[in-house]
């Protein structure tokens, strides 16, 4: 949920901070007050574009910041973080941050780190949905119908979606590979002509795995000679010689032996001092083979140093590490043969992707035979939304197509694509005899709100949107439809988060927080500023919605007849 937005020095927003609850949040206010400024400035957090205009008169800049907090662990918007490579908070907050300079330079952030305006606007994609009477974002969006579609009976279609697109990922690979081997002759003769030069240069120095390693380590131990000889004859001619550490051993030995016969714990003594002193004298002699074995070898130490420096030129070039380079050299290799024996390979090629293709078409019509299965559940549950709203004569139904490919299926030739073969769109028709059409071609500004708030009802338990906000989506509507829509956006509420700016007294009755938006003005300057509402506060304000400036005690006593009417409903 949005818990907290800051905002300051935006338009004619001073600095304000807004916390808001879980549930649904309603603003209110009069026309021009700046309402939808606030939304504005939430559009921004979401990734909206922005524009110099939104700077304050006089200010340096803008500044806006939203505090989210996602209870599931499982929030898609994580998957987006670890993308890239953003920090998480382990409370589960997430800080968006958005700067407007009057100058256009706009900074965003998340979590305090820089990030895009595009990063941005995929983050808050998956935590806040927008809609306004212009603006209804993924659920006009044609090319997400199909996405929503699946999402409605999710745990149907996961098992066929997944084993589609491991069989379409094979399939692209393959067409892919075919298409790079049957395309420009030019630029597969220099791809020879590179792949051989390379691997001529790389077979010359014969690399062999580990052996930068075993480089490393003896150079270090030439260049070091001198250090590691002094050492080891100064340890030896310690130990070894008259008056040295083996001879005063020696002496202890033969002293704690003449002792045995006096007293026996002496005899254990006497052991272990035997077994010490062979011991070091087997280390002397380790060591005096070793000086013998030690010869300063300076070419050996050049060679080191040319073969290493080859090595390092064929990392820069062509891998990180030995390990690596010769990896890549089997790929080559590989690929060489490929390309010289070509046409052998595009028809085992041709073969796989027959047989690839067939198993990715049946999956695509296994995927096809649920889609149309979920349409009529889908299409039975939003009719029944429609009803509720008052749309009874509304139809709805989903509609069915395919991109022509080269792909056969039954009569026609369609295209396998990343969801399937199908193209999925809403259509509805509002008046009895009239044909379906696309939602976007709906024309009626409040069926607009009502089909709108109808899809929103039922796609809201799926979506996994944090924060649902809609701008005046309520407009040209009253009487008993305004009472269903207000009754629509509570529900919605059960799901996710809702901040609604309404003109309705009847979905301003149905909050669960109420905020005023009021204007200051004076000769010098105009301000927004916030405040939430009290209960008594709330009836005064639903009494004004209810009968304009002057609000009477008829009025109020209808204002509290809806809060109670709207007390009952969500109870």
């Amino acid at each position: 949920m949005l818990a907290q937005i800051n905002i300051k020095d935006f338009a004619i927003i001073d600095d304000i901070s807004i916390d808001f609850k879980e549930g649904l949040t309603v603003l209110t206010g009069e026309t021009g007050a700046g309402k939808s400024i606030i939304i504005d400035a939430i559009q921004l957090l979401a990734g909206a574009r922005a524009s110099v205009e939104f700077v304050r008169h006089k200010a340096e800049q803008a500044n806006i910041e939203g505090i989210f907090f996602i209870d599931e662990p499982d929030h898609h918007v994580y998957e987006v973080l670890n993308q890239f490579d953003l920090p998480v908070d382990e409370e589960g907050s997430i800080i968006l941050q958005r700067q407007i300079t009057a100058k256009g330079k706009s900074i965003c952030r998340v979590n305090g780190k820089l990030i895009t305006l595009g990063i941005l606007k995929e983050i808050g994609q998956t935590i806040i949905d927008i809609h306004s009477q212009h603006e209804t974002q993924s659920l006009m969006q044609s090319e997400k119908h199909i996405q929503l579609l699946d999402q409605f009976d999710q745990t149907t279609i996961q098992e066929s979606m997944q084993s589609y697109d491991e069989l379409f990922g094979e399939y692209s690979r393959l067409k892919q590979r075919f298409k790079d081997l049957s395309e420009n002759e030019q630029e597969i003769a220099q791809r020879i002509d590179l792949l051989k030069f390379q691997l001529s240069e790389l077979q010359e120095i014969k690399l062999e795995v580990g052996e930068d390693e075993q480089l490393e380590e003896e150079r270090h131990k030439l260049a070091n000679f001198e250090r590691i000889y002094d050492g080891l004859q100064t340890t030896y001619y310690s130990l070894y010689g008259e008056n040295k550490g083996l001879d005063f051993l020696g002496h202890a030995m033969t002293s704690l032996e003449q002792l045995e016969d006096v007293d026996e714990t002496f005899r254990s003594l006497s052991e272990q001092l035997k077994s010490n002193f062979y011991a070091i004298e087997e280390l002397s002699f380790d060591l005096r083979n070793r000086l013998d074995e030690m010869e300063f070898q300076p070419d050996r130490l050049n060679e080191i140093e040319k073969r290493l420096h080859e090595i390092n030129r064929l990392k820069r070039k062509y891998g990180k590490s030995v390990e690596e380079i010769v990896n890549m050299m089997i790929h080559m290799e590989e690929e060489l043969e490929q390309l010289e024996n070509k046409d052998t390979h595009l028809q085992a090629l041709e073969k796989q992707i027959i047989e690839v293709e067939k198993d990715t078409l049946m999956e695509a019509e296994q995927l096809h035979r649920i889609r149309t299965s979920i349409s009529q559940k889908l299409k039975t549950a939003i009719q029944q939304e429609l009803m509720d709203l008052y749309l009874e004569k509304a139809s709805f139904n989903v509609s069915f197509s395919t991109v022509s490919g080269d792909v056969r299926w039954k009569d026609s030739s369609v295209k396998l694509l990343k969801n399937g073969m199908d193209q999925v769109q809403f259509m509805i028709s509002t008046n009895p005899g009239e044909p379906e059409k696309p939602l976007q071609k709906v024309a009626s500004g409040g069926e607009i709100s009502r089909i709108m708030l109808a899809l929103k009802r039922i796609f809201s338990e799926h979506q996994n949107v944090t924060s649902v906000i809609f701008d005046e989506v309520d407009t040209g509507v009253s009487g008993r439809v305004a009472q269903a829509i207000a009754q629509k956006i509570h529900d919605i509420s059960k799901q996710s988060q809702v901040l609604c700016i309404t003109h309705l007294p009847q979905v301003a009755a149905m909050s669960d927080q109420h905020l005023l938006i009021e204007k200051d003005q004076d000769n010098k300057s105009t301000t927004t500023n916030v405040k939430q509402l009290s209960q008594n506060e709330a009836v005064e304000e639903i009494g004004r919605m209810i009968s304009g400036t002057e609000v009477t005690d008829t009025t109020k006593q209808h204002a509290e007849e809806l809060i109670q009417q709207a007390k009952s409903v969500k109870s």
